[in-house]
């Protein structure tokens, strides 16, 4: 019985015996005075030395020792981090140069279209034969020079979101008020011109005065020759008075000629510059120079669909 007993008992599994303190006081060598370097950390020993080997499981010591994956290093996205930087990195999608240019367009053609809408509704009042119709001319003058304003930018938008018809709605509209504002155009600066040219082509110049002059005295000169009836002496008077007549006609059409002097410099410079191949008249420049001046108020609507458009 006590055979059985004490074969029963189970020897404990230690690790190695440790050294004896003398021992490991003789294999340790000299350290060095100063500072004590610092010791890296010993780890304790791991509890499986002190479990009994019959207690483990046959599973347990067939079983493979786990290994612990290891440790995959976090690579930052690149294409992420760009892709998050992107809207607070990006500048402006025009140049500097574009921006400022759309800006000028823009303004200019507010300009024009404040010049415009004045033309507009002033030649369109003074159509009216009374008050209340003066006043309803000038609404419609106003409100036309207004569609012909925005309804280009409206038609390019429409037109770019793909609402095709209505943007060809929209530019029949712009050229039914565009030619109406172009007619009061017109009209506003024939009359301008007329009233300037004829004011400048009736001012007394010396030339018209002395020719004034000579055409009175030949008149009395006939009155007193011819009141005892026509005679040789009465006819020569008649052909000076004739003459002098003549001579007031061509000093106050030199004055008329001078009273343009741009459509005169214009006539001059063409022909110079073409050496005499081109010989324009007056009238010419002064028809080129009425269509522009009632042209240019009127484009005020195509400068901001171009002043707004995207780069």
């Amino acid at each position: 019985m006590a055979d059985e007993s004490t074969a029963s008992v189970i020897p404990l599994h230690y690790g190695a015996p440790r050294k004896s303190r003398k021992s490991t006081a003789r294999a340790k060598a000299p350290r060095p005075r100063g500072r004590k370097p610092a010791s890296a950390p010993v780890a304790p020993p791991p509890s499986d030395d002190l479990i009994p080997l019959e207690f483990l499981s046959a599973d347990t010591n067939d079983a493979a020792p786990s290994v612990p994956a290891p440790a995959t290093e976090v690579v930052p996205d690149e294409t992420a981090d760009v892709a998050r930087r992107a809207p607070a990195d990006a500048g402006p999608t025009a140049p500097r140069g574009r921006a400022l240019a759309s800006y000028v367009l823009v303004g200019a053609a507010l300009c024009l279209a404040a010049v415009g809408v004045v033309i507009n509704g002033w030649f369109a009042r003074s159509l009216g034969s009374t008050e209340a119709a003066a006043w309803l001319f000038l609404a419609i003058g106003v409100a036309a020079d207004l569609v012909a304003l925005a309804a280009p930018s409206c038609a390019a938008h429409l037109w770019g979101a793909r609402q095709r018809a209505t943007a060809l709605v929209a530019w029949a509209l712009w050229l039914m008020t565009f030619m109406f504002a172009v007619t009061a155009g017109l009209g506003f600066a024939s009359v301008n011109i007329a009233d300037v040219t004829s004011a400048r082509a009736s001012r007394p110049t010396p030339a018209v005065t002395v020719a004034q002059t000579a055409l009175a005295d030949a008149m009395a000169a006939r009155d007193r020759e011819c009141k005892g009836g026509v005679g040789k002496f009465c006819r020569e008077r008649e052909a000076a008075v004739a003459e002098r007549q003549q001579a007031v006609v061509a000093a106050m059409r030199s004055v008329e000629l001078t009273a343009d002097p741009q459509t005169d410099a214009a006539i001059r410079l063409v022909a110079w510059l073409s050496h005499g191949w081109l010989q324009p008249t007056g009238n010419d420049f002064a028809m080129l120079r009425l269509v522009l001046l009632a042209l240019l108020p009127q484009i005020g609507g195509i400068l901001l669909m171009v002043g707004r458009s995207p780069a």
